[in-house]
């Protein structure tokens, strides 16, 4: 193919890749099989029928597009919503993965016929979930989960791919290197973590120092130096013999947490970065996948991805959460939404490059399991959400024609608070409000239309207000708004 070829490809595949994400919203179908169905049919057997064969260089593009999606996990990831739920999560993400691992491979035995490294090697694959998908369905129904399912189900999902990368790269070691043993794992899983974790917090300090010290004369530079900073975090795990996935999680949490200036357009530069990998990642894996040797598969596949959803999902969740008061329609719910995603069909690629026989197998039945999980589970987790009262409206977030990005030395920021009808300031004048003198209400939303306001401004029922102050200082503006008319 000429240079012309390539570029026009990429930019078909790109730009409808990006519209199909509004057919995602709008019929409730995860936007992970919508990539990978464009990836099948741009294959040898879609209507593009381009050839693609190459298990080694999709895994590479794997796992590059990997490191920035976990990266931009964990820098998106709000610290004050997880904090409560660190210990429960981190259950999930290592034992938790561990027994849907175990559990997955006993059964793959069975109805595969795989020996005891074979299944667990397979169960290891299918072992990590994908929150993602869960809150795109949720997302097109307008509705969410109750606390503490979402930071929950985003903390687990963006912390359990390490446990699956070292697991499959384990029972993958055992299957090819005659003297390694399963106890060898103990030392190895403290090296792997342990190095990981080091190399992530140690890089989260050298990124934030950096970005705060730096003074560079173009913003757009900004992104750049992350970028380096991530693949350098990557890096220097792996040399370290850590986990280079733990690593990036843990760098892109720590950055997050920070504030600083440009981390506004940093964190929008890596949202984007991390669709765009997204959308080569399961592009590419289309491709690998030939759709008619899926076929011979179903039964095997629909049964495995059967009992991982009713059997090893929920025993998981259940063992892992038994010292945590959380009640059973909770357990059930987080049981019900482990989806799989994107990771255990990247893993499927390592058997290849392995060399390990009937690696196309793997492959296979990872993709057929990925696919069936998120379509039988997928579509009805609005129902079982529903079933369990465990819904709630989805608050979207208001759009505002001005933006504030929090520095040290400045302790505000700006909050956005619907004032009730029957609020006691409605008709009221701001400057009749008392509030406190460190607070501005910047800017009023009303009727779709966005007012700047004056002390003389007349306040509204209805009236979304743009408030800058601190959080001592939020808190009694809220309490002056919450105070209601004997009309209530």
């Amino acid at each position: 193919m000429t240079l012309e070829s390539i570029l026009l490809w990429a930019a078909v595949l790109l730009f409808v890749s990006v519209i199909s994400s509004k057919l995602s919203d709008r019929f409730a179908v995860p936007v992970l099989l919508l990539f990978l169905a464009i990836g099948m049919l741009t294959g040898s057997e879609g209507i593009g029928g381009i050839y693609f064969h190459n298990a080694p260089l999709a895994k590479s593009v794997g796992v590059v597009a990997l490191i920035f999606i976990i990266f931009s996990g964990g820098l998106d990831t709000n610290w004050k919503e997880t904090k409560p739920i660190i210990w429960p999560g981190i259950l999930l993400s290592t034992l938790g993965v561990l027994f849907t691992a175990v559990i997955t491979g006993l059964f793959a035995m069975y109805i595969l016929k795989f020996s005891f490294l074979q299944g667990m090697l397979l169960g290891s694959i299918v072992s990590s979930t994908d929150a993602a998908a869960v809150f795109n369905i949720l997302r097109s129904k307008n509705i969410s989960l109750k606390t503490p399912l979402k930071p929950l189900l985003e903390f687990e999902s963006g912390s359990n791919d390490p446990m699956a990368v070292f697991l499959t790269l384990g029972f993958i070691n055992l299957l090819t290197i005659q003297s390694s043993s399963i106890l060898s794992f103990i030392p190895w899983f403290v090296l792997d973590m342990g190095m990981g974790a080091f190399a992530g917090c140690l890089m989260a300090s050298v990124i934030v120092f950096l970005v705060k010290r730096l003074k560079l004369e173009y913003e757009g530079l900004y992104p750049v130096v992350t970028i380096s900073l991530v693949l350098f975090t990557y890096v220097i795990a792996v040399l370290l013999k850590g986990n280079g996935i733990l690593a990036v999680y843990l760098a892109g949490l720590g950055l997050g947490r920070a504030e600083f200036q440009n981390k506004k357009s940093i964190m929008k530069f890596h949202d984007g970065l991390a669709w765009l990998m997204q959308i080569a990642m399961f592009v590419t894996l289309g491709l690998l996948v030939f759709p008619s040797h899926l076929v011979p598969l179903t039964v095997a596949g629909l049964l495995l991805t059967i009992l991982l959803m009713v059997v090893a999902r929920p025993i998981s969740v259940f063992l892992c959460l038994l010292p945590f008061p959380m009640n059973l329609r909770k357990k059930t719910m987080l049981a019900w939404v482990g989806l799989r995603g994107s990771v255990p069909i990247i893993l499927a690629t390592f058997p290849f490059t392995a060399g390990i026989p009937q690696a196309d197998v793997y492959f296979n039945i990872v993709f057929f399991v990925v696919i069936a999980s998120v379509f039988i589970q997928g579509t009805s987790i609005p129902f079982v959400s529903k079933l369990l009262r465990l819904d709630v409206p989805l608050a979207r977030k208001k759009n505002y024609p001005i933006e504030f990005e929090k520095i040290e030395g400045i302790d505000a920021e700006l909050t956005d608070i619907v004032v009730p009808y029957n609020s006691a300031i409605v008709g009221k004048a701001i400057h009749k409000l008392n509030m406190p003198a460190k607070a501005l209400i910047v800017l009023i939303s009303r009727d779709d239309k966005f007012i700047v306001p004056s002390g003389s401004t007349v306040i509204e029922g209805g009236d979304a207000l743009l408030v800058l102050a601190n959080d001592d200082d939020l808190r009694k503006i809220q309490d002056i708004i919450m105070v209601f008319n004997n009309l209530a």
